[in-house]
């Protein structure tokens, strides 16, 4: 029987991407009402602590055990950010092209070679809002910023973020592809270890 898992977003894309490296487990992930996953606030200064709170809110709210994403972009040249403010970068509501140009600007006088940059990845499964014991997967993606966008795939900062080994951004990036490599995808494969056992 296949079991409902809540996935505490409310971006598409995310499940988008989580969907297929999950698909191992007999599970259904569930996007839970876009207005509660806007009353979150999110006061961790790791993304770790913010996946947390994210995954209680929603496990408590549906009843569901609940995965949760925490992840952004950090710039070695800005001391780490946008970090945990990556969504909201340039304010709230978030925007990915506000975002983009937020961060461009930034890097304006930044010279190619320390314009390095990992986006960063921590995934948390409870098994209930009060679960003592989250299982947690954690993941990094080292790349560049380019100083202007390329490509339409993904989301985010992907058609900034450009992958030296492959030449391309992660935006020129089939989805195949991205599952293959991303931050997101290796958080899920030390997940999906873990959660392996606990669906035995």
């Amino acid at each position: 029987m296949t079991a409902k898992v809540a996935l505490a977003t409310s971006n598409e894309g995310k499940r988008a991407e989580l969907a297929p490296l999950l698909e191992d487990l007999d599970i259904e992930l569930v996007l839970p009402d876009s207005n509660l996953m806007n009353e979150i606030e999110e006061p961790g200064l790791t993304f770790i602590e913010n996946a947390l709170i994210k995954a209680r809110a929603v496990s408590a709210h549906t009843q569901l055990p609940a995965i949760a994403d925490d992840s952004g972009l950090s710039v070695n040249a800005l001391g780490g950010k946008p970090g945990i403010h990556s969504a909201r970068y340039a304010g709230s509501p978030s925007n990915a092209a506000r975002n983009n140009e937020k961060l461009l600007a930034a890097l304006s006088e930044v010279p190619d070679e320390e314009r390095k940059a990992s986006f960063q990845c921590v995934l948390v499964y409870l098994r209930q809002s009060d679960d003592p014991v989250p299982l947690v997967g954690v993941g990094s993606w080292a790349g560049e910023i380019l100083r202007e966008p390329r490509g339409t795939q993904g989301f985010g900062y992907d058609p900034l973020f450009f992958v030296p080994g492959l030449n391309r951004t992660a935006a020129e990036l089939s989805t195949v592809e991205k599952n293959g490599i991303s931050h997101r995808a290796r958080a899920a494969e030390q997940l999906l270890k873990k959660l392996k056992d606990d669906f035995r």
